[in-house]
């Protein structure tokens, strides 16, 4: 709060969800863009750096707002169930399951209300989502289901959020904040295995969400070939199925080079400056 963020609580099924953004002090002249953070981690980590390891995500924020995007810092809730009703900790509710989606309604409003009551005369009206690791899923997501409100997105260590599930037991991972580990649909595999997303065919792909626009928005994907939690495998795979489903794509931004490992899994600084590059050079909505 020290450093210009504000706090907005907004009331979604009677559950109160938490945001904080900052925009410049001028109109948006890039527009606004939504960022959705990794499994167990805080919004407020996009802002303030308590560990060295989310340093990259902070200047990513100083960036977007110096460059004049408004930044609006989502915090996911710990109420996620798998489908066998067991509690996945605190992740994005971003696979499909026999139950109402809780964050699709948040992100929903966040685009339809808070960003349009905040924003001032004279702004960008695009607005752009981005995401780590289990944010990436639900930047797909959601991306996806509002791709008649999205201008662009950009996923990061991530992938196919239809065509995953998570096995939500305690006794599968070490981690406290998040339970349980995530497979593909197809290979039956562990995600951090090499190859697991991996296949010919996608017959047990759920049923991917669309506004059916005229025009999709456009993504790119960004990740690094040595990711030890999310396999390479997954993040191609769901560029390859975002494309079979009619969403036009940039060239994937990825960084090559070291072991297969947690710290490649990360936001990395090198992502900074081509994700708001990528958002930058999307067409002006007013001139249209």
């Amino acid at each position: 709060m020290a450093r210009g963020w504000q706090r907005v609580v907004v009331q979604v099924a009677g559950v109160p969800r938490q945001l904080l953004w900052q925009a410049p002090a001028s109109p948006w002249s890039r527009g606004s863009i939504i960022v959705l953070h990794g499994g167990g981690g805080q919004h407020f980590q996009w802002c303030v750096a308590n560990a060295p390891v989310v340093a990259p995500q902070v200047r990513f924020s100083e960036l977007a707002l110096a460059e004049g995007f408004a930044v609006f810092l989502l915090n996911s809730s710990d109420r996620v169930t798998d489908n066998g009703g067991q509690v996945c900790g605190k992740v994005w509710d971003d696979e499909v399951r026999n139950r109402p989606n809780l964050d699709l309604p948040f992100i929903g409003e966040v685009i339809r209300e808070v960003i349009p009551r905040l924003r001032p005369g004279g702004s960008r009206r695009e607005v752009f989502i981005t995401g780590l690791s289990s944010g990436g899923y639900m930047t797909v997501r959601a991306a996806t289901h509002f791709d008649d409100l999205i201008t662009a997105f950009a996923p990061v260590s991530s992938g196919d959020p239809y065509g995953w599930h998570r096995l939500c037991e305690a006794s599968l991972t070490s981690r406290t904040t998040v339970h349980g580990a995530g497979f593909d649909n197809e290979t039956g595999k562990q995600i951090i295995e090499q190859g697991s997303c991996r296949a010919q065919a996608y017959p047990h792909e759920k049923t991917w969400d669309s506004a059916r626009p005229a025009v999709k928005p456009t993504f790119r994907i960004f990740h690094h070939e040595m990711d030890g939690i999310n396999d390479l495998s997954c993040s191609e795979k769901v560029g390859k199925l975002l494309r079979q489903h009619g969403y036009p794509g940039s060239s994937d931004f990825l960084l090559r080079g070291g072991r297969r490992s947690l710290a490649n899994h990360l936001w990395q600084d090198a992502y900074n400056r081509p994700i708001l590059d990528f958002f930058s050079n999307q067409p002006d909505v007013r001139k249209k």
